[in-house]
C-alpha cells in the first residue's frame, strides 16, 4: 500500500483548544483529537523534509527533567524545540533542588515562572501528577512506569504513514505488559486498531487500563484481544510490536523475566503468521538475541528507525498544540 499522501498545506486544525494543557497519558485526547495531532506532525515531517521553516515556538524555552537515562527521548525534545524556533533546556533531575528534598509543588511553581513547559522522564506517575498538578504550564510525560504517550503517537503515526489507515489495523504487541503497552493500546484502541496482545502469565497490562481500553474500543469501533498464545496474537496482523522483556526499574527481576518470556521472543517462524507485508516495529534500545532475533529487526520488514524518527514529529506536533 502507498505511504499516506499528506497535506499541502497546514491542516486547519482547532489545535489552539489545546494550549496549556497537559499531556500526562494518551488517552487525555479522544480518537478524534489524536488524528488531529497525527495530521499536524505529518505535515510538520513534510516541511522539514522540504527544508521549510515551521516555527511557532519562536522565544519559547521547554525544560526537560530527566531521571531516567535516554537516547531518543531527549534528543528529539531537544531538536525538536530548535526546529520549532524554540529553545530545550536539559535538567537532571539529580541536579535539581528536587534531588535534595525540595518539595514537587514548589519546584512546579517555580519552573512555571521559568519556562513555557516541562517535559519530564521519570519512575512514578503520581510524581508526574503532582508535577501537574502545582504547576501552571503544560507537563509533558516523555515517560513514567505506568504510560510512554509520546512513544504511542509516533507508533501511530509509523503505522498510518505506511498502511494508509489506522482504523481496522490489526497490530499485535508481543511481551510485557508494561508503560509501552499500555500506551500504544490505549492509542490504538482509541483510533480504532484491532490489537492484539500477548503476555506471559503474571506479567499482564493493569486491569484498569484494560478496562479503560475496552471502552474505549467499544466507542470508536475497535477490538482488544487478551491472550497468553503469541501465534493467535500475530496471526494475520499487520504490524507486529514488541519491547524490551526488562524495563528500566526492574532490573533486578532480569534472571526471572528471561525464563518467563523464553516463549515470547519474536522470531522468523512467529511473524511468518503475520501478514506478508507485516510492519515491524519497537521501541528501542532493543537486546538482539533475547525479545527479537536479529533476522526480524534487522530484516526487510523492519521499520524501527522510521518509528523512532517518529518520535521528533509526533512531539513536534505536541508542542505546537499544547504550547
Amino acid at each position: 500500500m502507498q505511504p499516506v499522501k499528506i497535506l499541502e498545506h497546514l491542516p486547519n486544525l482547532p489545535l489552539s483548544k489545546h494550549k496549556g494543557k497537559d499531556l500526562l497519558r494518551i488517552d487525555e485526547f479522544n480518537g478524534t483529537e489524536l488524528m488531529e495531532l497525527l495530521q499536524l506532525a505529518a505535515h510538520i515531517k513534510q516541511l522539514q523534509k522540504h527544508g521549510q521553516p515551521f516555527q511557532p515556538l519562536q522565544g519559547k524555552t521547554l525544560g526537560m527533567i530527566f531521571d531516567k537515562a535516554s537516547t531518543r527521548t531527549r534528543v528529539s525534545f531537544e531538536v525538536g524545540m530548535y526546529q520549532l524556533g524554540g529553545m530545550g533546556m536539559f535538567l537532571s533531575g539529580k541536579e535539581l533542588q528536587l534531588g535534595r528534598g525540595e518539595p514537587i509543588s514548589d519546584t512546579a511553581q517555580v519552573l512555571s515562572r521559568y519556562v513555557d513547559a516541562v517535559m519530564i522522564r521519570t519512575f512514578s506517575h503520581s510524581y508526574v501528577e503532582e508535577l501537574a498538578q502545582h504547576a501552571s504550564i503544560p507537563i509533558i510525560n516523555g515517560l513514567t512506569d505506568l504510560y510512554h504517550p509520546c512513544q504511542a503517537l509516533a507508533d501511530m503515526l509509523t503505522i498510518w504513514e505506511h498502511k494508509g489507515k489506522l482504523k481496522g489495523i490489526k497490530l499485535a504487541y508481543i511481551g510485557d505488559g508494561n508503560n509501552v503497552a499500555n500506551s500504544l493500546v490505549l492509542a490504538a484502541v482509541l483510533l480504532g486498531l484491532d490489537v492484539r496482545v500477548a503476555t506471559p502469565a503474571g506479567y499482564e497490562m493493569e486491569s484498569s487500563i484494560v478496562q479503560k481500553a475496552q471502552q474505549y474500543a467499544l466507542e470508536s469501533g475497535g477490538k482488544l484481544l487478551l491472550t497468553h498464545d503469541v501465534t493467535e496474537a500475530v496471526a494475520g496482523a499487520d504490524a507486529v510490536y514488541t519491547d524490551v522483556w526488562t524495563s528500566m526499574g526492574f532490573e533486578e527481576e532480569n534472571e526471572v523475566r528471561m525464563k518467563a518470556f523464553a516463549q515470547y521472543q519474536v522470531n522468523e517462524q512467529l511473524v511468518a503468521h503475520a501478514d506478508s507485508d507485516y510492519l515491524f516495529l519497537h521501541c528501542l534500545p532493543a537486546h538482539r538475541g533475547e525479545e527479537v532475533t536479529a533476522g526480524v529487526i534487522d530484516g526487510p520488514r523492519s521499520f524501527i528507525f522510521d518509528q523512532a524518527e517518529n518520535r521528533l514529529h509526533a512531539q513536534k506536533a505536541i508542542l505546537a498544540a499544547l504550547v
